[in-house]
Formats: structure tokens, C-alpha cells, sequence
């Protein structure tokens, strides 16, 4: 059955990106880990939020493609402003709900989870009961200030399912606890 994973790196003290939005901090401290590679292989389709879909793709960036390379599939991207059509053909531009974008991302991934990228795209699909699970890799950074893990309007209970280390990276996988 198909499942809706958020997976993210996090820093310490909660931050996922700094003020700058770079993406140097999560790099150095060991591979991917096993949670990871799972992570990685489970995954049949992302459906992103705009800013990181626009973050990834600011000039001078290079070739930014997901997991390193490692994943190819279909991309969905939610948004309240499509403009051009992306030059990716894997890459779907989606100006709906929530839960239709949840929906469409699930029917293109076929055996494979739907990943979830971003912040706020996540927090969405959170407070709607739309994720099942969540991988978070823990870096030993602490970065003071940027784009918090979490900022929803009602607590989220996890159940940990799981805790690897790789390398200096400490990895999680908590099930989403069903809302009262």
C-alpha cells in the first residue's frame, strides 16, 4: 500500500534550512544511511511545494536533481502560480487542493510512497492526516536561525519505529499517531 513520507534532514536545534537556504550544512558527516537508502528505494513519486521546486533550480546551482541522482520518477510540484511549463519531463505542476495533490502524486506512484519536500507543503499534509510516516536524518549542526521543521497549529504525535546512526547522523522513522 502506497504510504505518504515525509523525509527531511534536520538540523539540532530543529532547522531544516538557514536564513540563506543553502544546503552545505547536511553534507560531511557520513553516507546515507540505511533509513536513507530505504527511504530512497521506497520512494514511486515527490510532490513538492513551489519554494523548494524554485530553490532547486536557481541559476548557478548546478545539477540539483534529488537524492543526488540516486532516484528518478515523477515529480509533482504544488502551486498556486505554475508559470512555464518546467523543461523536466518527470516535473507536473499542480494548482490544487492538498488532498488532490496527495491523491495524484499516490496514483503516479504506483508500489513506490510518495515523498514529501518542504516545510510548509508538509505541514499541510500534517494538519490534513494525509502522512504516514516520516524519516528524519539528524545533522550535528546547529544553525540558529532559518526555516523550522515544524511551525503547525496543533501538535503532531509520532511513534518512533525506528533509530539508526550513520556516521555522525543520527536517523528516525516515526509513524503519524491518528488525530482525536
Amino acid at each position: 500500500m502506497t504510504q505518504v513520507l515525509w523525509h527531511v534532514t534536520m538540523s539540532v536545534d530543529g532547522f531544516i534550512a538557514p536564513e540563506d537556504d543553502s544546503t552545505e550544512w547536511m553534507f560531511g558527516h557520513g553516507a546515507a544511511g540505511p533509513l536513507g537508502v530505504e527511504a530512497m528505494r521506497r520512494t514511486g513519486a515527490v510532490l513538492s511545494g513551489r519554494r523548494g521546486y524554485d530553490l532547486g533550480n536557481r541559476p548557478g546551482t548546478g545539477d540539483r536533481k534529488l537524492y543526488g541522482g540516486m532516484w528518478s520518477g515523477p515529480i509533482f510540484v504544488l502551486t498556486h502560480r505554475p508559470g512555464e511549463a518546467p523543461y523536466d519531463p518527470d516535473i507536473t505542476f499542480l494548482s490544487c487542493g492538498i488532498a488532490e495533490a496527495v491523491a495524484t502524486a499516490k496514483a503516479a506512484a504506483g508500489e513506490g510512497d510518495v515523498g514529501i519536500f518542504g516545510a510548509n507543503l508538509a505541514r499541510q499534509c500534517l494538519e490534513s492526516g494525509l502522512v504516514d510516516e516520516i524519516v528524519m536524518h539528524l545533522v550535528p549542526v546547529l544553525l540558529g536561525r532559518g526555516v523550522r521543521l515544524f511551525e503547525g497549529t496543533a501538535p503532531v504525535r509520532l511513534r518512533k519505529l525506528r533509530c539508526d546512526d550513520s556516521g555522525q547522523i543520527t536517523d528516525f522513522r516515526f509513524q503519524v499517531e491518528p488525530g482525536d
